[in-house]
């Protein structure tokens, strides 16, 4: 078969850029997405890849936003990281407002072998839950003073 890469025929996707992700933070919890994917049991923060034009603090609060209907601002960048083999940067919130609901994308592909659920966990639920990338379970607890 032929494959006009030229054309983007048959050509493998762009991978995704790097990633922002907004840690909300509500006393000693923190809100993250439970995920159900591909048979595989996980958690991660609100975020997602930063769009064309758009700054690393936009895109965590349009993510935010997308994702579990709560308006925020950016306090401050927590961490600078890889998520995936992307470049993945980490705000701290404030000024939250609103009550976390499931929303945009992640509400559209929510289904039985693809579930997302918005859950408030402690530091004592990141390793139960499988929250990703690994690192967060020890650095967001230290970072925030959790620990």
């Amino acid at each position: 078969m032929f494959c006009d890469t030229f054309s983007g025929v048959n050509a493998d996707p762009a991978p995704p850029g790097p990633r922002a992700v907004a840690v909300v933070r509500r006393g000693r919890e923190l809100l993250v997405i439970k995920r159900h994917r591909a048979g595989r049991d996980y958690a991660v923060l609100p975020g997602g890849s930063v769009e064309p034009g758009e700054t690393f603090e936009q895109a965590a609060v349009r993510e935010l936003w997308e994702e579990s209907t709560l308006q925020a601002r950016v306090d401050f960048e927590l961490l600078e990281a890889e998520h995936d083999g992307r470049e993945a940067r980490y705000f701290l919130m404030t000024d939250v407002e609103g009550s976390p609901a499931l929303s945009g994308p992640e509400l559209e592909a929510h289904g039985p072998d693809n579930s997302f659920e918005l859950v408030w966990a402690g530091v004592d639920d990141f390793h139960d839950l499988g929250l990703q990338p690994a690192h967060l379970r020890e650095d967001l607890p230290r970072l925030l003073g959790l620990d």
